[in-house]
Order: C-alpha cells, then sequence, then structure tokens
C-alpha cells in the first residue's frame, strides 16, 4: 500500500536517513572529532553555525542582559494569568457564563464572544488604574527621568494595583479572606480587634484573597440571576405536569419565555450595568 510510485513516506524516510549523518557531524563534538573537522557540503541545507550567530556571554553586562530578556519572556508568558487574577476579568467571565446556563442557551452566547466582552469590559473598568500606572511609572522610566529605576517604577506599578484589589475587596466586605491567608502566612492566629494596615499584606496574600473575593462576589450575583430563569422553570415544568404532558420536556417550552424576558427586560444592558457599578469608584 506504500509502495506505489515511491510514496511520499518512502521519501521523507529516505531523506531523513541521508540527512542524519550531516546534522549529526555539525552537532555531535564526537562524531567532528572522527572526521577531522573537514568541511562537509553545507549548500542545499544553510544551516547556520549557532555558535557564531549567538556567541557565549562573556562579560557580567552581557549575562544581565541576556537574564533580563529571559525575565521579560517569562513576563509575557504569565501576562494572561495576571490579567484573570488581579483585575475584574475573573467576576465578569463567571457571572456571564452563569447568565448563559441561567437561560439554558447551551453554548450561545459562544464562549469566546463571553470572553472577548469580560476582556474588553475589564480594560474599560481598569483604564483609570493603568493610566495611573503608565503616568506615574512607565512614561517617567521610558523617558529617563532622574531617579526612575526599573525596581521604582515596578513598585509604583505594583502600589496602584494593591490599591485596587483592596478596594474591591473591602467593598463587598470580604476582609476575612486576607486574615485567612495572612494567619497562614505569619503562623499564628489574628485576633479580632487587632488592627491590620495594608503595609502589612504582602502581594502574595493579596492576590489569592482578591480572587476568593471575586469569586464569592461572582457566584452571590450568579444566584441573584439565576432566581428568575429558575421561576420560571418551574411554572413552566408545573404547567405541564397538571395537563399531563410529561413527556414534553420543560426546558423547551421555557427556553422562548426566557428568551422573551430577559429581552423585554434589557437583560444584557443590566447585567452590565450591575457589574460596572460594582468596580465604580
Amino acid at each position: 500500500m506504500y509502495e506505489h510510485g515511491g510514496s511520499p513516506l518512502r521519501v521523507a524516510v529516505w531523506a531523513v536517513l541521508a540527512l542524519t549523518p550531516v546534522v549529526c557531524a555539525q552537532t555531535d563534538p564526537a562524531l567532528a572529532a572522527e572526521s577531522g573537522g573537514a568541511v562537509i557540503d553545507n549548500s542545499h541545507l544553510a544551516l547556520p553555525a549557532l555558535d557564531s550567530v549567538l556567541p557565549t556571554a562573556q562579560t557580567r553586562e552581557e549575562v544581565s542582559a541576556t537574564l533580563k530578556i529571559f525575565v521579560i519572556m517569562t513576563v509575557l508568558t504569565l501576562a494572561p494569568s495576571l490579567v484573570i487574577m488581579t483585575t475584574s476579568f475573573t467576576r465578569i467571565l463567571i457571572v456571564l457564563g452563569l447568565l448563559r446556563q441561567a437561560l439554558g442557551t447551551q453554548q450561545l452566547p459562544p464562549s469566546q464572544i463571553l470572553v472577548g466582552l469580560s476582556l474588553f469590559l475589564s480594560f474599560l473598568i481598569m483604564s483609570p488604574t493603568y493610566e495611573k500606572i503608565y503616568a506615574e511609572a512607565v512614561a517617567p522610566w521610558l523617558d529617563n527621568a532622574p531617579d526612575m529605576t526599573q525596581e521604582r517604577a515596578w513598585r509604583i506599578a505594583e502600589a496602584h494595583m494593591r490599591d485596587f484589589m483592596f478596594d474591591q475587596i473591602e467593598r463587598v466586605q470580604n476582609e476575612e479572606d486576607i486574615y485567612l491567608l495572612l494567619e497562614y502566612q505569619q503562623k499564628r492566629s489574628i485576633a479580632v480587634g487587632e488592627p491590620v494596615r495594608r503595609e502589612d499584606v504582602a502581594t502574595s496574600v493579596l492576590v489569592p484573597a482578591f480572587i476568593l473575593s471575586e469569586l464569592k462576589t461572582a457566584f452571590v450575583m450568579g444566584f441573584r440571576i439565576y432566581l428568575p430563569f429558575l421561576v420560571i422553570d418551574m411554572v413552566i415544568a408545573t404547567v405541564l405536569i397538571s395537563m399531563g404532558m410529561l413527556m414534553l420536556p420543560p426546558v423547551l417550552i421555557s427556553l422562548p419565555f426566557k428568551l422573551l424576558l430577559f429581552v423585554l427586560a434589557d437583560g444584557w444592558h443590566l447585567v452590565v450595568a450591575s457589574l460596572l457599578s460594582g468596580f465604580s469608584a
């Protein structure tokens, strides 16, 4: 089955077998030593010599620059997680997901639409904080302002993000999440009347406390959204049972009524307005 007319599989196998000695001779020091460092014909492959393209760092400055690039690439990789953990994205996405389940529309709106709406709403909500960070940290650092180092710019940006997370936790009165994680960090119990300042809470404690607070708030909002749709489902199911239509799925009848109620009440506007008011100053 694979031999008719010189199949692509056979050609690929022969190509790999033919290129293996050449590649090994360039990458394996033992084979290169056995060949006496002879020059090979590399005109067809044009494989670069990486040791000359990427020379080894020799000075402290070169090593420092390499490590900075590595750190920047790591931060860029973790950027989506930072957006999810330290902004309003978590609450908005969970509320919209629970709204879709309450409507019973299965995969409508699609997950991409909900994620995109949550992302842009998060940008809108976080824009005052981001503007402060850019004006006080990013712009002075890019302009080489006096006494503006990378560490100071990071501290200023971190302070604004911490203020946002503290404000949201205090708004919904979920300070017990901070106490829970702070007690675990300090390995002691915090008394009821003991004051805790914002400076005493590390960022490693604040971020998980903020996530817990957002999860709790999102589920409370989702419960309130679920109630009217649950009532419609119960009414439709009771009517169908009283009429003896036991084989007819209640969801099939209740879905149009839930959509009609949601549209007449301008549900998307009310839900988004509720989310925005929850983060307003």
